[in-house]
């Protein structure tokens, strides 16, 4: 039998959504700043609009909810994935109010999409929007690759058993420090100190290009939070096609695979043990499965001799490549010439690439590569079992962070997520033909959404169906999350309704 939500679960839920949404105010506050160093008074007022909608909703949701007891698994899990939808919806308001998005569902499948850190849009005249817009643009990017509920547990909910359920719930399991809520603040230091170093590298090399000094760091800054957030916004409408800087490639590069690499493995890099990086499962099959998507792309573009030589097909081809896999989706390429320049093999490829996804308590999406390396482990495992004499005894190891003997549990969840991201990119690809696109353009597009990447084969755009829209927020969603907070408000719905 199925139990009934009661009251008490609704009112301990609403209480740290209420908490959750205050913080979410709070960062308003930021876009409200930049407004006033630019005398850019209807933006400001955008902002303005936002915070009071946000405070009050906030507010009201403490009040009347308001408890001291803890969160369950069930709650934290259902507070995480109902915190993502409001933060879409809050924060497409100012997005909206800024006139640069056709309808308020535009509007909230890129503030969706800046959250997830996918980097897919419906903007309108970019290259116009305010630098107040365009910096909340890249800003909830920021917010959106560490966590909602990371930005809560840093600096707005004191410590609580309940906490590590909802840093869970946000697809995060490992904690750095002796408790989740000194690894929330642990990974906004890494953040911050990077955000302060990216920012003076891309603005000194903008610069250098020719850009006025204060448009230099303020690109600087928001190329910054979407690389290392891997997410793909860009204050221009080309992307990095705008910039035409090897240099500014160069260092976006970097900045992504620092973002794609998982905090735990930050943590070991700022305490000097570099070697842990050549010891650990996750950047090994990173930086295996990068080689071995490269070189797909690179035989494919070859074929067909898109681009004059070694040096170009290299540049083009590794920087699509690299964007696909560690989720970030900037382009160097117009979207259309992933059809008209590339081949399917290469299509192929960085859809691959796209699927696999960086590492596990990243700033990436997809399947990641700890899973990816259990289920290699577990393939090399079955197979010395078969050469092997029947009373060999096999126990495979592998290593992250520490020795971990590879557990059938263990596998098991590997393979379920796996399974699932496989689903929903299939799923997505099905809607896509469904509106007469083809099978390869609908799984780009599809991947590309489920997996927080951002890269565009031309199918997203503002006049494309809206029910296509819908499905895409959905897959942004469910593969940021990674399914089991989604799974938990689904069964949480049905009891509410089902329930006795």
């Amino acid at each position: 039998m199925i139990l009934k939500p009661g009251i008490e679960d609704l009112k301990i839920i609403g209480f740290y959504l209420g908490k959750i949404i205050l913080g979410l105010a709070f960062t308003m506050v930021i876009p409200i700043l930049m407004a006033f160093c630019f005398k850019e008074v209807n933006p400001a007022l955008d902002f303005i609009i936002a915070i009071e909608i946000s405070v009050l909703l906030g507010l009201l949701l403490i009040k009347i909810c308001h408890t001291d007891k803890d969160l369950n698994w069930m709650q934290g899990m259902i507070v995480v994935s109902l915190s993502w939808i409001i933060a879409m919806v809050l924060g497409a308001i100012p997005l909206y109010l800024s006139g640069h998005w056709k309808s308020f569902l535009d509007a909230c499948f890129d503030a969706m999409s800046g959250f997830a850190t996918t980097g897919l849009t419906l903007v309108q005249d970019l290259d116009h929007m305010s630098y107040t817009h365009n910096l909340w643009r890249h800003l909830i990017m920021f917010l959106g690759g560490q966590g909602i509920v990371v930005i809560a547990l840093s600096f707005f909910v004191r410590g609580f058993s309940g906490a590590f359920k909802m840093y869970v719930g946000e697809a995060r399991e490992e904690k750095i420090m002796p408790n989740v809520i000194h690894t929330s603040r642990f990974i906004w230091m890494v953040s911050i100190v990077y955000l302060i170093l990216g920012t003076l590298a891309l603005g000194i090399t903008g610069i250098c290009n020719g850009m006025k000094p204060v448009n230099s760091f303020f690109h600087g800054a928001c190329i910054f939070m979407a690389a290392f957030d891997t997410g793909g916004f860009s204050p221009q409408s080309q992307s990095m096609l705008y910039y035409h800087s090897p240099v500014y490639e160069i260092i976006t590069i970097i900045i992504i695979v620092l973002g794609a690499l998982n905090f735990k493995m930050h943590y070991h890099l700022w305490t000097g043990n570099r070697k842990e990086i050549f010891r650990d499962i996750e950047t090994v099959t990173f930086f295996s499965t990068i080689t071995a998507t490269f070189a797909i792309v690179a035989v494919g573009l070859a074929q067909i001799g898109s681009y004059p030589s070694v040096f170009v097909l290299f540049r083009k081809g590794f920087y699509q490549l690299i964007s696909a896999h560690t989720g970030t989706g900037f382009q160097t390429i117009y979207a259309q010439q992933f059809f008209s320049d590339w081949n399917p093999l290469a299509l192929t490829g960085v859809i691959m690439a796209m699927a696999l996804g960086g590492a596990v308590c990243s700033t990436t999406g997809a399947i990641k590569m700890l899973r990816i390396g259990i289920i290699l482990k577990a393939i090399k495992e079955d197979v010395k079992r078969i050469i092997m004499p029947e009373r060999a005894v096999i126990a495979e190891k592998f290593h992250h962070i520490k020795e971990v003997f590879l557990e059938d549990k263990i596998v098991r969840g590997a393979l379920i997520i796996t399974l699932f991201y496989i689903i929903l990119y299939g799923l997505g690809a099905l809607v896509g033909m469904f509106y007469g696109n083809s099978f390869l353009e609908s799984l780009f597009e599809s991947t590309s959404a489920a997996a927080n990447v951002g890269l565009s084969c031309g199918i997203t755009h503002a006049a494309m169906p809206a029910v296509l829209k819908i499905t895409y927020i959905i897959q942004m969603w469910a593969g940021r999350l990674e399914f089991m907070s989604v799974f938990t408000i689904l069964g949480f719905l049905y009891a509410v309704l089902k329930g006795k």
